[in-house]
């Protein structure tokens, strides 16, 4: 359901959800946080629904400041969505125009849930500096997405020289099932140092960045940057070690595949994460992200110092080519579907019950239909036989015991 409310006010908005509240039912109890949207009247919708999807896993009430044109008469328009609309949610929006664009945040002190944990949202463009923000300064996470900016390497610099405890950003939390692969890969034996460290991807891939910031920091090695075409995002992580390398390619931005000394190549879903998945992610915890901390802090100097292309990066050795890794896995694949087949020739293994094994049923030879049904007929004079023989040798016997008695 949505409730338009042109030209309107914060106290008629108020007015609205309590109405709301009594005629439907509890539906602005049971909220976990405010989820505060800051955005442009453009993009208002694609943020919406984002949270939306969000509030499935965080019940919360969204509040959306979408600016619109800052030119003409001071007016505020509203717009409440609950049920099928918003979510596990209620959504107000308010559109702000003429002077009210630059003091919109001011709306949203009285919208805000009593007792309920502030987050900010930024989908866009971010303020350079969150503490500063009017909204920033009373939320306990802040959340931006440098992917958006005109220039992400620029603003993680920004970020960087202005993080707070409970900044982060979407273009980390894209990171987390990269992170989670690598991690494994490396807590497998034989635990090697990592003596250098090789990660291809875009220029203008702000999760490429901070990849590398997050090995260079974690893993103490120098870091080479491998720059793939625009809008390609993380291409290749390649980490060398005495035994040999550990890389994981994703050459098509769906599907990886992981290579470790001794062991067949892996192909593994590795899709870019949708908005809706990462904000779900950031939501789940309130506190600071420290990781993301350490990353900006130490990791992230130590990156952009040498730079090269992708090509070059292969030609040196840094990086194995996609159609090697193409390869590779071809060759595993025909290999276990011959280990398959050869499976599935096999005899079947005798059953077993209670310890014991349990002899296998004989089948019958090209003839043993014949051998059977002759067997059969056999048996009868067999059992005849038998009892003709057994009361010969019994007939003497009976006779003595006869003569005895008498």
């Amino acid at each position: 359901m949505i409730i338009d409310l042109p030209s309107t006010s914060t106290s008629a908005i108020n007015k609205a959800l309590v109405d709301l509240r009594e005629t439907g039912g509890a539906v602005a109890l049971g909220r976990v946080l405010t989820l505060v949207v800051i955005t442009d009247d453009a993009h208002a919708e694609d943020a919406i629904s984002a949270a939306n999807e969000a509030s499935r896993e965080h019940p919360c009430r969204v509040l959306v400041l979408a600016r619109g044109n800052k030119r003409g008469a001071a007016r505020l328009d509203a717009q409440i969505r609950v049920g099928g609309d918003a979510g596990a949610s209620e959504v107000v929006v308010l559109r702000a125009y003429g002077p009210l664009v630059e003091h919109a945040e001011t709306t949203i002190v009285s919208l805000l849930l009593p007792d309920a944990p502030i987050v900010a949202y930024w989908p866009g463009v971010a303020p350079d500096d969150l503490r500063t923000d009017p909204v920033g300064a009373i939320a306990q996470r802040r959340i931006t997405d440098s992917a958006e900016a005109r220039d992400p390497a620029k603003t993680l610099e920004i970020r960087r020289a202005t993080y707070r405890a409970g900044d982060t950003d979407l273009a980390w939390t894209r990171l987390t099932n990269w992170r989670a692969l690598l991690a494994a890969a490396l807590d497998q034996p034989p635990y090697e140092p990592v003596t250098s460290i090789t990660v291809g991807g875009a220029p203008d891939s702000p999760s490429t960045e901070l990849l590398a910031a997050w090995l260079a920091a974690k893993l103490k090695a120098p870091v080479v940057r491998a720059r793939t075409k625009r809008g390609t995002g993380v291409h290749s992580v390649r980490l060398e070690r005495k035994s040999g390398a550990v890389e994981l390619i994703r050459p098509d931005q769906n599907v990886a595949t992981l290579t470790q000394p001794g062991q067949p190549d892996r192909r593994l879903t590795l899709a870019r994460r949708p908005t809706k998945d990462c904000l779900s992610e950031e939501l789940r915890r309130l506190d600071p992200d420290e990781v993301y901390g350490e990353v900006l802090a130490e990791g992230l100097p130590q990156v952009n110092k040498k730079v090269m292309s992708v090509r070059d990066a292969q030609s040196a050795g840094k990086l194995s080519a996609p159609a090697a890794a193409a390869e590779r896995q071809a060759a595993a694949e025909q290999r276990s579907a011959r280990v398959s087949r050869s499976m599935k020739g096999a005899p079947p293994e005798p059953e077993r019950s209670g310890g014991m094994t349990l002899a296998a049923p004989v089948s019958p030879g090209p003839t043993g239909t014949d051998e059977v049904e002759a067997a059969a007929a056999k048996t009868p004079a067999r059992k005849a036989a038998t009892r003709k023989s057994t009361a010969k040798k019994a007939a003497p016997r009976k006779r003595a015991a006869e003569g005895t008695t008498a």
